[in-house]
């Protein structure tokens, strides 16, 4: 058993750190995301820098990174509480990926994979809870902390386990924690006048950025 969860631990830290933002910006435009925009090599960066389809692309590759860590280690047999530390190894990876000096994104969309998996039904309503949020503040860090807030009282109200709702609470703390300074910015940004702190006025997040801008 302990080799299953060496290998899925290694297994979920190599998948996390697929730099899917990153690949994408290379074969589309051959730009280092990281250098554009916000910096952030994640999907909403991508949205706003190299185009709406990769941006949803680099979204739905990110999710599955974290989904496909967790398949895995359900396939292994391993212990529920080790599939959660997979999941969590996973957003890591997403963050802190080997291959490009362990300079990554924000985990949104790999933690949302990995949540997508032990709760499908209620992430599906707190994901749709997310959209609408974003379609109303153009804010997608504000968006997903809502999203995650919802998360855990819709598990329990379809009698999810209480281990399963204490991790889609600490999962998304681990991974807000790394948007912290990003938040910060944000605060100070909150005074300018293209710039809110609830709701961005200054672009929407499907929304390539424009040359003149």
């Amino acid at each position: 058993m302990a080799g299953q969860i060496v290998l899925a631990m290694v297994i979920g830290y190599l998948l996390g750190s697929i730099p899917c933002a990153y690949l994408i910006g290379r074969l589309v435009k051959g730009v280092d995301i990281r250098k554009m925009g916000g910096g952030n090599m994640g999907a909403v960066n991508t949205m706003r820098e190299i185009g709406t389809l990769p941006g949803f692309g680099v979204l739905f590759a990110d999710m599955a990174k974290g989904a496909l860590a967790v398949l895995i280690a359900r396939e292994l047999g391993l212990h529920p509480y080790w599939v959660f530390a997979v999941g969590l190894v996973a957003v890591a990876g997403h963050n802190w990926p080997v291959w490009l000096k362990f300079r990554g994104g924000q985990g949104l969309a790999t933690t949302m994979g990995v949540l997508l998996v032990f709760s499908p039904i209620p992430f599906a309503i707190s994901a749709a809870i997310l959209v609408v949020a974003v379609i109303f503040t153009s804010n997608v860090r504000l968006s997903a902390v809502v999203g995650f807030i919802f998360l855990p009282p819709l598990i329990w109200a379809f009698g999810g386990e209480l281990s399963v709702i204490l991790y889609s609470i600490a999962l998304p703390v681990f991974c807000l924690l790394k948007t912290m300074p990003h938040f910060r910015s944000a605060v100070d940004r909150a005074g300018d006048e293209k710039k809110g702190l609830i709701v961005d006025r200054d672009y929407t997040p499907w929304q390539t950025k424009k040359k003149s801008d």
